[in-house]
């Protein structure tokens, strides 16, 4: 990738966010190093791999890599046979024994991330440093006298010595005839060795050597004769437990030597599984999704002669006479929803980015800081984003080819070094971006044409879009020239788009909309703030008739385009609407059907036991009447109605054992012939339930399933009775039908919607849950960086509607979402 290019997107400001979310220095080391691939199999792995760890975390949020250090330095260190101290060897060991428990995470999450599973396999945990430093080392850092027999062995004599050469000394400064001559009756020490303090008056009073004398000179430290072969003999002790030391450190050092490339090859293996997760915490913090990498498919565009409109490349040619088609490289760009990574997520507009089969070079006009170049960034910074393993802040279904070179020529990049104008500066980048980017390449090129005069600049930038084109680049462009518009319009492979600007709120929209010319708002714009009606009345004259109409006419479409985008949106959030109160009746229908079975079996069984309990009744009473009476007498006939009441419970029980498992549904009624209507009775086959038409669309019918509303195709219906043949008045029918109004559903799906449009969302819909007496709802605004969720539970605790509200439990997805209940429904 063209290092210029990544620094004029601000990629190194993704990397340094992404260094933020990994837990040791090799992990950031490197994010911060991370380049693009242009490698289609590589980037889909690197992908994978973000998809897998972001499950992982989802399962185990508590997952990282604390306690992993870059032991990196110390291994190379120990190969050089420089003795290691003991903080250098805990960290190794603190790495190793690391690296073996996420071996093991690895290795038990294989089935839901078979690519970190094979990077876990590549740890190679060495047992023997990790138990050899453990068994010599405290977690402190001193070494243990379980290192060697040795260092025990010192350390008990080094004890002895010590207490013997303390108890002399004692017996020194607490002796009667010694109390005139000290200082102090106190032991010290001076230069290693122990002193006791003289007044220097009696220098002499006790044999000793000194050692030091106070500030003042009033105090000798001397050590008494008494006590100097203790003194050597406990200092002779202390150089030999510090030779076992190093020498003990010095073997631990070797041993980390004989395994530094494996644990070398560990630690790189950490460093990656370290930049994975930390890509997976970074999309999370986003609400970022894995992009859908897609090959290139090149194929021609036809071109005619004259282009679009007679005008544009072809327009010297004959009007007969056809050019050779364009071949389109086949690239994929398919953004939904894409908002630019640095920047706010509150308060960034979502783009929707695309070229078809039709295109692959993009116009954007729009005014001044209207959010063209923003545009452009978006789409530089996800493309390298996605082919660096990175997922993508936008919506599911994002689509993007893997660019061999991505280029770009934005900003001001006045040299004054070389004492270039902003112009030249720019045209200089621009060639050398010719002179590289091919048909498997994305360019980017800011206001084209700028920074020189405006029809020679505007004829130079139609020459490199043409250049471009003829080339099969993909290419995005911004300018602020009319001239580009019309050529865009004329000329196939080239799309018009915009960025919108509100001229009663003066304000540009930061929107982007693809197929329509960016409308110049000069006149507007003066009129609405007050410019004298002459002035402006006299510039529209001065203006090309042509222009005005073109304007006329953008705006027209524009007007149409955004109530067809409404109308839209409009129906998507009914079909979300539809699939949800499907999915809540099938739950209640299948609740019902449950309370329906156990009533059956709940019955079947009282009413076996029933007949069981008649049967040995009946077993006994013709025990008890066994070998009584003469045929003829009393007693036969009691016997003979014994027998035929025995007769008629066997075949009730028989009868009971064939029942089926479910209540059997009185006999369905007939369909009807004849055209569905208003206030008919009908049969949702989809649904297996009765339901009232309330009203009707051409092809689609809206229907009441007790309080649910919902819309379904006509052909799905089928007549079981007439309004007007209805025994039930109107009134009943509204009453078991429309008594409330319609739900919303029990979820509300916030994720990636923008602050503005999140409090209107959920205020609406908490109104409109409220109101169809839902018993309780979700919200679902994600976890990420908690942005939304913030703003979904500060609304929730203020809403006068909402009696309590808390987090989801972990089926339910956890902090990702708040459980809400309503007072009335809960207190009455």
């Amino acid at each position: 990738m063209n290092p210029r290019s990544l620094k004029l997107l601000e990629y190194g400001k993704i990397l340094a966010r992404l260094a933020g979310f990994a837990d040791f220095s090799g992990g950031q080391e490197l994010a911060l190093a991370l380049l693009p691939t242009d490698d289609l199999r590589q980037a889909q792995d690197w992908q994978a791999e973000t998809n897998e760890a972001r499950r992982l975390l989802l399962e185990n949020p508590n997952l990282h890599l604390g306690g992993v250090f870059d032991v990196r330095p110390l291994l190379v260190q120990a190969e050089r046979a420089m003795t290691l101290r003991p903080p250098d060897l805990l960290d190794i060991r603190s790495t190793l024994l690391r690296a073996r428990a996420l071996q093991r995470s690895m290795t038990r999450a294989a089935d839901i991330a078979p690519h970190l599973a094979d990077l876990g396999a590549r740890l190679h945990v060495s047992d023997e440093v990790a138990n050899d430093i453990g068994r010599c080392i405290s977690e402190r850092g001193d070494v243990l006298d379980s290192a060697s027999e040795a260092l025990l062995r010192i350390r008990r004599e080094l004890k002895v010595a010590h207490d013997r050469l303390m108890t002399t000394l004692q017996r020194l400064v607490t002796a009667t005839q010694n109390q005139p001559y000290l200082q102090e009756a106190i032991v010290t020490q001076r230069q290693g060795r122990y002193v006791i303090p003289l007044r220097a008056e009696f220098k002499g009073r006790i044999p000793g050597l000194v050692h030091d004398q106070s500030g003042s000179g009033a105090t000798l430290f001397i050590e008494p004769l008494a006590t100097l072969d203790l003194n050597n003999t406990w200092r002779e002790l202390q150089l030999a437990e510090g030779d076992e030391i190093e020498r003990i450190l010095g073997k631990l050092t070797a041993l980390v030597a004989a395994e530094a490339p494996a644990i070398q090859r560990t630690v790189d293996t950490l460093a990656e599984l370290d930049l994975i997760l930390a890509r997976a915490r970074f999309a999370e913090s986003m609400l970022a999704v894995e992009p859908e990498l897609a090959p290139f498919r090149p194929q021609s565009v036809a071109r005619p002669g004259q282009g679009k409109h007679g005008r544009g490349r072809a327009a010297s040619k004959g009007a007969d006479e056809q050019m050779p088609p364009i071949m389109h490289p086949g690239s994929t760009i398919d953004l939904k929803r894409a908002r630019h990574p640095l920047l706010d997520p509150l308060t960034v507009v979502p783009i929707d980015v695309w070229i078809d089969d039709t295109y692959y070079s993009v116009v954007v006009t729009g005014p001044n800081t209207g959010g063209k170049t923003v545009a452009l960034k978006t789409v530089g910074l996800l493309a390298l984003m996605a082919q660096s393993g990175m997922h993508i802040p936008a919506d599911q279904g994002s689509r993007l080819s893997v660019f061999e070179g991505i280029y770009a020529d934005i900003g001001d990049e006045q040299s004054i070094e070389q004492s270039l104008s902003t112009f030249s500066s720019h045209l200089t980048n621009i060639i050398d971006i010719l002179e590289e980017a091919d048909n498997r390449c994305l360019v980017l090129l800011d206001e084209l044409g700028a920074g020189t005069d405006p029809e020679e600049g505007s004829a130079l930038a139609r020459a490199l879009l043409n250049f471009l084109l003829d080339r099969g680049v993909t290419t995005f462009a911004t300018t602020h020239y009319s001239e580009l518009k019309i050529f865009a319009q004329a000329t196939p492979g080239i799309k018009n788009a915009s960025v919108e600007f509100n001229v009663e709120t003066l304000a540009p929209t930061y929107e982007l909309s693809i197929g329509l010319p960016g409308r110049s708002n000069a006149l507007a714009i003066a009129r609405r703030l007050g410019l004298p009606e002459p002035i402006v009345a006299r510039a529209e004259a001065l203006v090309r008739p042509e222009s005005l109409e073109s304007e006329v006419l953008l705006t027209e479409i524009k007007t149409a385009k955004d109530a067809t985008l409404k109308a839209q949106s409009e129906a998507e959030i009914r079909a979300r609407q539809v699939q949800v109160l499907e999915a809540d009746l099938r739950y209640q229908m299948a609740r019902i059907e449950e309370a329906r079975r156990v009533v059956l079996n709940q019955a079947r069984e009282q009413a076996q036991g029933e007949l069981d309990a008649l049967a040995a009744e009946l077993t006994q009473l013709r025990q008890q009447m066994a070998g009584l009476g003469v045929p003829g007498s009393p007693q036969s006939a009691h016997r003979a109605f014994l027998s035929q009441a025995e007769s008629a419970l066997a075949t009730l029980i028989v009868e009971q054992r064939s029942l089926p498992d479910k209540v059997i549904e009185k006999a369905p009624e007939v369909a009807l012939d004849g055209p569905i209507g208003v206030g008919d009775r009908v049969w949702v086959s989809s649904l297996q339930a009765s339901a009232e038409v309330v009203t009707l669309d051409g092809a689609d019918a809206q229907v009441m399933i007790g309080s649910f509303r919902m819309n379904i195709p006509v052909r799905s219906l089928e007549l079981r009775a007439k309004a007007a043949d209805l025994s039930a008045p109107a009134s009943n029918s509204r009453q078991g039908g429309g008594g409330l109004p319609p739900s919303p559903g029990l979820e509300l799906d916030l994720r990636g919607q923008r602050a503005e449009d999140v409090l209107l969302l959920l205020e609406k819909y908490l109104d409109d849950a409220f109101l169809a007496a839902l018993p309780w709802a979700r919200i679902i605004h994600g976890k990420g960086a908690g942005v939304l969720r913030r703003i979904v539970r500060d609304e929730l605790r203020r809403h006068p509607l909402v009696k309590e509200s808390h987090s989801g439990e972990l089926n339910e997805g956890g902090d990702g979402v708040t459980i809400v209940k309503f007072i009335r429904n809960q207190d009455g």
